[in-house]
C-alpha cells in the first residue's frame, strides 16, 4: 500500500514481527538489503504508526554474537558487549543503528524463522509512519537473499497508484513470476551488490527519442554510473545532462510544473524508457506527473542526479507488475497491471 496517508513517498507492506507476531508497516525497498524494525528500548526513534517492537515480548527473538557467521556478512559490523551491531545509512541521509538478531517474520500466511534482522535503537530519517524497512536488494542479507533456495531471489510486486486507497501486491518465490512479461537482463555491479542495475539505452517523449548518448547511462568499469531500479526512491533521478535534454523535450510541449485547474482533459505526451536488448516501457501521465497541491498544480516526477547514478523510482513503477528473477538475472515488466 502507498504510505501517502502517513505522509510518506514510500510503499508499505504489513508484516508480523516476532512470536506472537506483532503487525508492523515496513517500507518495501529494493535498493537496500538489511531488514530492520525500530526496537525498544529506543535511544532515538522517529514516530511510527504501530507501537514500537519490544524484543522482550517475543519468544523467538535471539541476539547474534560478534563471532557468528551472519555478523561477518554485515558491511559495517561492530561489537558491543559481545553482541553484533549493525549500521546502515541511506542516500537521503536517513540511518538506522542497533543490534543484529534472529527473528521470525510472518508474511501473509507464511512464517519465516531465523531471519537476520536489525533491531534499531537509533533511527532517523524519512521513514514516516513505518516501523522499519524490508530490504529486497541483491545482497545475501536482504529478505530475498536470506530466503535463498526457497525463492531463488525471485519476487514480484505491483505498486498501486498513489491516492487510490487500494492495495497492491508483493509475492515471493518462482511461482510469483508471471508468464508473458517483457524481460530485461540485470547488470551486476560487484561494488554495489544490493542494487538491481538495468541497461538503459535512451529515453523517449511522445514516441520520439530524446537526443542523449547511451554512454550517459552506462555502468563503468569502476562501478560508477548505471541505472538502478529502486522502490525505496520516489522520484526518478537522471544524470544532469540527460535530465536537461529530457526536460527540454517535454518543456517544448509544456513546463515542468503547471496548473491544470479547471481542465477536464489535458493532452500529455507519453514518456518511454528504451532498455538495452529491446523492450520499451512507455508510461502514461500519472507515472510522471504528480499533483503537489489541491489547486491543480502538477510537477514532473524526475530530478537531476549529481552523482551520475540514474534511479528509476517508485512513481515510474506504479500500476505495472514488476518481477525480479535474481537467480537468472532478469527483471520483467507486465503483463499484469494494478
Amino acid at each position: 500500500m502507498s504510505g501517502m496517508e502517513q505522509g510518506s513517498g514510500e510503499y508499505f507492506v504489513r508484516i508480523g514481527v516476532g512470536s506472537p507476531p506483532r503487525s508492523q508497516f515496513m517500507v518495501i525497498d529494493s535498493g537496500s538489503d538489511i531488514v530492520w524494525v525500530q526496537c525498544q528500548p529506543c535511544n532515538q526513534c522517529y514516530k511510527q504508526s504501530d507501537p514500537v517492537f519490544n524484543p522482550a515480548d517475543s519468544a523467538s527473538f535471539t541476539g547474534v554474537s560478534c563471532s557468528s557467521a551472519v555478523c561477518d556478512r554485515l558491511e559495517n559490523a561492530g561489537c558491543h558487549a559481545g553482541r553484533c551491531r549493525y549500521e546502515v545509512s541511506y542516500g537521503d541521509g536517513s540511518y538506522t543503528k542497533g543490534t543484529l538478531a534472529l527473528e521470525t517474520l510472518t508474511v501473509g500466511r507464511t512464517t519465516v524463522r531465523n531471519l537476520a534482522i536489525g533491531c534499531g535503537h537509533r533511527n532517523q530519517g524519512m521513514f514516516v509512519g513505518a516501523a522499519g524497512l524490508l530490504g529486497l536488494g541483491g545482497g545475501s542479507l536482504s529478505f530475498v537473499g536470506q530466503l535463498g533456495g526457497q525463492t531463488g531471489g525471485a519476487f514480484s510486486y505491483c505498486l498501486v497508484s498513489r491516492g487510490t486507497g487500494a492495495s497492491g501486491s508483493l509475492e515471493f518465490g518462482r511461482g510469483a513470476l508471471p508468464v508473458g512479461a517483457a524481460w530485461v537482463p540485470l547488470v551486476r555491479n560487484p561494488r554495489a551488490t544490493s542494487f538491481y542495475y538495468v541497461g538503459l539505452s535512451g529515453l523517449g517523449v511522445g514516441g520520439m527519442r530524446v537526443p542523449i548518448s547511451e554512454d550517459i547511462f552506462r555502468l563503468n568499469q569502476l562501478g560508477y554510473g548505471g541505472v538502478v531500479m529502486d522502490t525505496g526512491t520516489a522520484v526518478t533521478r537522471l544524470p544532469t545532462v540527460a535530465y536537461e535534454a529530457f526536460r527540454d523535450s517535454l518543456v517544448s510541449i509544456f513546463d515542468t510544473c503547471y496548473n491544470l485547474f479547471g481542465f477536464v482533459s489535458v493532452r500529455v505526451p507519453t514518456v518511454s524508457f528504451y532498455f538495452s536488448g529491446g523492450p520499451i516501457l512507455t508510461l502514461p501521465a500519472n507515472n510522471f506527473l504528480i499533483p503537489v497541491d489541491d489547486a491543480g498544480t502538477f510537477c514532473f516526477a524526475f530530478a537531476p542526479s549529481p552523482s551520475g547514478l540514474s534511479i528509476i523510482g517508485n512513481i515510474q513503477q506504479e500500476g505495472i507488475q514488476i518481477s525480479f528473477d535474481g537467480a537468472n538475472g532478469f527483471v520483467g515488466f507486465g503483463p499484469n497491471v494494478c
